[in-house]
């Protein structure tokens, strides 16, 4: 039986995930941070524009598309100094046959993502 992803492994593709539609939406990448709890994950560039990107992985019953307004707060204060905009890309992960179980190492996966959410 394969085993579940770690935090740091979740993470990892959830980051995988949303770096590669930021790149087909042609982002211009200025930093990636990788590692759990160090924000943002992404500093980006689209048309001379600065974006700081949270991104998080969720699994059931959690909802994707659920921050903690406190916290984003904090992250735009520190955008707004940069003259950046703050976005949250949650990423829904579960089990690919069925979305409430754990993902598994080499398992399919199912996704849920809606896209950035611009923090105003």
């Amino acid at each position: 039986m394969n085993e579940k992803l770690s935090k740091q492994e979740l993470h990892n593709l959830a980051m995988n995930i949303v770096g590669k539609l930021l790149e087909s939406e042609g982002y211009e990448f200025l930093g990636v941070n990788s590692k759990l709890k160090r924000d943002p994950q992404f500093v980006v560039l689209k048309d001379k524009k600065l974006s700081f990107i949270i991104v998080r992985a969720v699994s059931y019953p959690e909802d994707a598309n659920a921050y903690d307004p406190q916290f984003m707060a904090t992250i735009k204060e520190h955008a707004t100094k940069f003259e950046a905009r703050t976005f949250y890309a949650g990423v829904g992960l579960g089990h690919g046959d069925d979305y409430g179980k754990p993902v598994l190492k080499n398992e399919d996966y199912t996704l849920i993502y809606n896209g950035l959410q611009e923090i105003k």
